[in-house]
């Protein structure tokens, strides 16, 4: 008989037993057409009331997880979607701890949100118009939802300034294919987002890393290499910067800010994970907003898999990046923009960001006590660490023997812009694994091969 742990889920005991029953299904241990226990058998097993049981089949069933026959007793509803979350069913034995990825899961509150507004559009006249082409930018109330959500990060936009893109990655895409020409060199911290690397060797341009400190770019460095370079271009994320977890402080946002502005650098701000702090610094691009591209996203504080991300950017370069929105995307699809927008007019996406810093800020408390003792730097509302490894370990052989144990880690190597050595580091994601429990036992994997020694056949495979 299915019995679940629910000390492994919070909430009320039914809502535990739901979310248990999501998980259950999305790992595939719960199958369509699997007949539940019936509701006294499983309250007696767990210690709870038959009235439990049934409010969280019911609630389960709302969710859509389940389904109640008259007379034969309560099942498992088909999954239209197992196939959406292939790592789990066909990689179970690998805790991947390699992906920055918010947590999310079936029947959890971001599917019940998701639900609600499908069913709620799936009532409004004219919706057939969100299949049809629409302008290249967005439509005009997705691009304002975007103003309002950019507007709650510090950063004041009008309407006409932001474009709506399909995720921070293509936004990223539109700016540099516009602004850049094959060979030109673009300015990065000294370790930088990986994506940013892929599209550098999609458009064949040359990255420079900058020394950073713990507040991020030293603006003295920054002020040389402009003097030296002939570089125009600066990528930064200067807000729970990826992979190192720093906060640029406001002050120094004013330094850059200021020696760009004198050097006629224009500043690319990534700023994905910025709506997991309460209160940020003011967004870099504010400081210099004409010199400035300000992208944020929904895929780290709401879901990834909506793809919606909003670039701002000085109204005079707006067409010409429309251009080059055309030429990749034609248009982000208004499905999602519009789902995007629902969210952030109705409160969805406020809410759905305080749960994502709350199960931050719990999976950061899992990782110190797992990795207490070693040296990692951490933001406590972040989904990544960047663990440094004491000797022997390099990046590259750590992450090889954690593989071999069922544990997916970044190397260093993937942060570096260009040919430098790498730093003897690792960054461990701790948002991907589908439960905190998952979490746990990987991180206990990754204490144990600290404490060992490389396996020297490893660097002769």
């Amino acid at each position: 008989m299915w019995s679940p742990d629910l000390k492994l889920f919070s909430g009320p005991r039914y809502l535990a037993i739901v979310s248990a029953i999501g998980e259950a299904v999305e790992r595939g241990h719960l199958k369509a057409g699997d007949k539940m226990p019936t509701h006294r058998d499983l309250a007696d097993t767990l210690g709870v009331t038959t009235g439990t049981i049934t409010r969280a089949y019911s609630e389960a069933a709302k969710r859509g997880l389940l389904v109640g026959e008259t007379g034969r007793g309560t099942f498992v509803k088909a999954n239209l979607f197992q196939d959406a979350f292939p790592s789990v069913t066909e990689h179970e034995e690998l805790i991947d701890l390699s992906l920055n990825m918010p947590p999310i899961s079936v029947g959890d509150s971001l599917g019940k949100a998701l639900a609600d507004t499908l069913l709620r559009l799936a009532g409004s006249p004219g919706l057939s118009a969100l299949l049809t082409y629409q302008p290249a930018t967005g439509l005009k109330r997705h691009r304002a939802a975007g103003a309002a959500w950019v507007g709650r990060s510090g950063l004041t936009a009008n309407t006409e300034q932001v474009l709506i893109c399909t995720g921070a990655l293509h936004a990223m895409t539109v700016v540099f294919s516009t602004l850049t020409n094959p060979g030109d060199s673009v300015f990065t911290e000294s370790l930088t987002y990986p994506g940013m690397k892929n599209l550098a060797h999609l458009l064949h341009l040359r990255l420079k890393g900058l020394p950073t400190d713990d507040e991020g770019i030293i603006p003295e460095a920054f002020e040389k290499a402009c003097r030296l370079e002939q570089t125009r271009i600066l990528y930064t994320v200067p807000t729970v910067q990826n992979p190192l977890g720093t906060v640029m402080p406001e002050a120094r946002r004013r330094e850059i800010a200021a020696i760009a502005v004198r050097h006629n650098v224009a500043i690319v701000e990534d700023n994905v994970h910025s709506f997991m702090l309460p209160d940020p610094p003011p967004p870099l691009s504010s400081f210099a907003p004409e010199n400035s591209y300000y992208i944020l996203s929904t895929s780290k504080n709401i879901a990834g898999g909506m793809r919606i991300g909003y670039l701002v950017a000085p109204e005079r370069m707006v067409e010409p990046l429309a251009t080059s929105l055309r030429a990749t995307v034609w248009m982000t699809a208004p499905l999602m923009a519009e789902i995007a927008a629902e969210w952030i007019r109705d409160g969805t996406a406020d809410r759905l960001v305080e749960e994502k810093r709350a199960e931050a800020a719990a999976r950061q408390s899992i990782a110190g006590a797992a990795l207490a003792g070693f040296h990692f730097d951490a933001h406590p509302l972040s989904f990544h660490l960047w663990l440094h490894l004491p000797e022997p370990w390099r990046s590259n052989e750590f992450s090889a023997q954690l593989r071999r144990r069922g544990v997916a880690v970044t190397p260093a190597e993937a942060f570096v812009p260009g040919r430098e050595e790498p730093p003897h580091a690792v960054r461990i994601c701790i948002g991907a694994p589908r439960s905190r429990a998952q979490l746990e036992r990987g991180l206990g994997i990754v204490r144990t091969v600290l404490q060992e020694t490389p396996d020297p056949c490893l660097s002769i495979l």
